[in-house]
């Protein structure tokens, strides 16, 4: 890469070479201040100085007007370019067109988030933009944080989380809870009793605690516990857990209403009281001019919204 000389740089007036720009364009003085909105001798004035910085005349006068001189032709095919790109980093970020662009992102989600997600948000951003890829990174609500701020990610879908630091959070949905079971394992046809919730045995995510969350908190506010067989940091191993071993499993209403239908499960609310939660995008402050990453952002918005 050839070095910059900054001084070099001193010597050259950027209005000028808007100037040499506009009128290889209109090919007219006149035009070209009118444009400009300068006065004609403005114009003439600045082409001088162009002539002396490229010590070429640059322009000829003719019957058909001001024709570019082969060395005028030979800096606008290198100026166009460059002004162009000046002129985007100066004044805004650019234009995402999602059919023309080849990009990777990743997100960062749960397990669960995942498999509720994709299915919905795939197929269009397919058709819409075939060059854009996703990669799924995995991301607990203890992580999604470290993981923006580390750019090991681009952006999140997460869980209750609000706008921190150099995190900004943005609130899309609320979603609550549904018990599942096989009617093949456990005789139950709902709705659940406390006493049927108690009597079986479940399997339960927890990230890092110790095989006990709010369901349990709330039993044991009633003087109950529950057994739990199986704890794990994971949703995707329930499906095949439930439909051959008698266990109730308690995962976010989204992610039950895909298993109901796909593995012929039961489905009710817990007999516990369980608090919505809120489903948030998380990215970083230095993205939020990002016009690629304001596309994803709207898809993600529109494929949670729109289950």
């Amino acid at each position: 890469m050839k070095k910059i000389i900054e001084n070099d740089f001193s010597r050259i007036d950027l209005n000028l070479l808007t100037v040499l720009m506009v009128l290889y364009r209109e090919g007219s003085v006149t035009r070209t201040a009118e444009v400009l909105h300068l006065g004609q001798p403005a114009i003439s004035g600045a082409l001088k100085r162009l002539r002396e910085m490229f010590d070429d005349p640059l322009f000829v006068r003719s019957a058909r007007g001001m024709l570019p001189t082969p060395r005028a032709q030979a800096l606008m095919t290198d100026l166009q370019p460059l002004m162009e790109n000046l002129h985007s980093a100066m004044f805004g970020a650019g234009e995402f067109v999602p059919a023309r662009a080849q990009q990777l992102f990743r997100i960062g989600l749960s397990d669960w988030s995942e498999h509720w997600l994709m299915p919905p948000l795939l197929p269009g951003l397919m058709q819409e933009a075939p060059g854009v890829s996703l990669q799924s990174i995995a991301a607990d609500p203890f992580q999604v944080r470290q993981l923006l701020e580390e750019e090991r990610i681009d952006v999140a879908v997460s869980v209750n989380k609000q706008s921190r630091g150099e995190i900004v959070s943005e609130p899309v949905m609320s979603m609550g809870v549904t018990t599942l079971w096989s009617p093949q394992q456990i005789p139950c046809r709902g709705p659940l009793s406390v006493s049927d919730f108690v009597a079986w045995e479940h399997v339960m995510v927890a990230y890092r605690e110790t095989g006990h969350g709010e369901i349990d908190r709330q039993l044991a506010s009633q003087g109950l516990a529950r057994r739990v067989r199986f704890a794990t940091q994971n949703f995707s191993t329930f499906p095949l857990l439930l439909t051959t071993l008698p266990l109730f499993a308690t995962v976010p209403q989204g992610l039950a209403q895909r298993w109901q239908a796909q593995y012929a499960l039961r489905a009710d609310a817990p007999p516990v009281a369980y608090p919505e939660f809120t489903l948030c995008i998380l990215r970083h402050k230095r993205r939020a001019q990002d016009p690629a990453l304001n596309w994803l952002v709207t898809k993600l918005k529109q494929a949670m919204r729109g289950q």
